[in-house]
């Protein structure tokens, strides 16, 4: 296996590299309703169900980890709960295309037995369907292991990125393999998934939460880099790279979203005030692209940037 043959880049290297570099963007806030008082946050990008305009979204009140992924459809700038469609109890929820089929993912938190508001572990949960409607499950993930997704090649195959910890992740290291069909994902894929080298620091952690086949085959990764400072506030970054599916060569990550370029607003706690989540991103075709975000665990925005991915189908 080759990689990029360079040393991990810390946080503070790649921001000062992103802060360096000037851009154009614009950010716009989204509005849910239908809610109550709760947030609605770790959107993803919006896709086209149908005719109509869909996206997901983490739906929890600001003083809990108990959360429900909503499918939302909007009208004059306002996204409301799709009528009539099936709510998950998952945390942070993902889609993907595969062979025309519909696939869901999100997180299932875990809670003490005797402590039902404890949570001592979590699993990825995944859905798939032809229909909005009847989404049905199909597979785990290991437990604690987040920011699992999914993408297909353009041979037919599945790729799988994954995020293990501990021994042969750290705090968070970010996995790739590939399966023949949806049919093999099971729990052994994930923890069998190679481990892509030099990607962070020991002390820092990342994940995939999006893929792009990209024009010359390689997958464009929509993911976040994040650290923790001497206070044990957590900072998050969008960031992106590119990856050669047959020789797991990766480029070097690169930030393209922080917290500065939103609005100052609510977070959900102190620690969490520093955070930006990817959630998805739709290339314009023009050079530009949109990207969906989590922001400070509370709030939903997008922002237009240039296209990261361009860089890599040149």
């Amino acid at each position: 296996m080759t990689t990029n043959l360079l040393k991990p880049a810390t946080c503070e290297q790649l921001l000062d590299t992103f802060f360096a570099n000037l851009r154009v963007t614009t950010v716009k806030k989204l509005t849910f309703s239908g809610v109550g008082n709760r947030d609605v946050y770790n959107i993803t990008a919006p896709f086209q169900y149908n005719g109509e305009e869909v996206l997901l979204g983490r739906v929890e009140e600001r003083n809990s980890e108990f959360s429900q992924v909503f499918f939302f459809t909007c009208e004059d700038e306002v996204w409301s709960p799709r009528i009539h469609t099936h709510t998950y109890n998952l945390q942070d929820p993902c889609m993907t295309i595969i062979k025309d089929e519909l696939i869901v993912g999100g997180v299932e938190v875990i809670t003490d037995v005797d402590v039902p508001d404890k949570i001592v572990s979590w699993v990825t949960q995944f859905y798939r369907g032809f229909d909005i409607d009847s989404l049905n499950h199909f597979s785990s993930g290991p437990g604690t292991m987040k920011d699992i997704r999914l993408i297909e090649l353009g041979d037919g195959r599945v790729g799988v990125f994954t995020r293990p910890q501990g021994e042969r992740g750290g705090r968070g290291q970010i996995g790739f393999t590939i399966i023949p069909s949806l049919e093999e994902l099971n729990e052994q894929t994930f923890i069998e998934a190679e481990v892509l080298q030099d990607q962070f620091v020991s002390e820092e952690w990342g994940g995939a939460n999006e893929a792009h086949l990209l024009s010359n085959g390689h997958i464009g990764v929509l993911g976040h880099i994040a650290c923790l400072d001497h206070s044990a506030k957590k900072h998050y970054y969008s960031m992106v790279f590119s990856l050669n599916p047959e020789t797991f060569e990766t480029t070097p990550i690169k930030i393209i979203a922080t917290r500065s370029d939103f609005p100052i607003g609510p977070g959900k706690r102190p620690d969490l005030n520093d955070v930006v989540f990817s959630g998805g991103l739709i290339r314009s075709g023009n050079g530009r692209a949109v990207l969906s975000v989590g922001v400070s665990d509370a709030e939903a925005y997008q922002i237009e940037i240039p296209d990261p991915f361009c860089e890599y189908e040149a």
